[in-house]
């Protein structure tokens, strides 16, 4: 049965492991719950971020050997509900990190928040409004 507690994992390609990491870790707060170590033939390099305790996280890829170019399109969110305004000093981390400031697709996001796309373009909605 799937409830609240059934844990989530949403995988995406990226080209740059690390630079995943500054964006999501560094940016937005996310801790790493888990990365390879080292390369190994056949294998792809993996980042794992999410909330401490959360029920879901991040699986970041990125295979050496057969790289893929991520693709998202300006419809691909992730949408983070902060239930208030949303923090000048959290946009402008994120920036530092590696994202870009971009203008959302639909202009509910730019009405009810920021919307930043991460270092392979992948789109982050800081909504202040709440869910539910």
């Amino acid at each position: 049965m799937i409830d609240s507690t059934t844990h989530v994992r949403v995988a995406r390609p990226s080209r740059d492991l690390a630079a995943a990491e500054r964006f999501y870790v560094d940016g937005l707060g996310l801790d790493v719950q888990w990365r390879t170590t080292e390369r190994r033939p056949g294998k792809h390099d993996l980042l794992m971020v999410g909330p401490a305790g959360g029920s879901w996280h991040f699986e970041l890829t990125h295979d050496p050997e057969h790289p893929l170019e991520p693709t998202p399109t300006v419809e691909d969110l992730f949408v983070v509900y902060l239930g208030k305004p949303v923090d000048d000093a959290l946009v402008e981390r994120l920036v530092a990190a590696g994202g870009t400031r971009v203008p959302a697709h639909n202009p509910y996001w730019d009405e009810y928040g920021v919307t930043v796309a991460d270092p392979d373009g992948y789109r982050l909605v800081l909504c202040s409004r709440t869910w539910g």
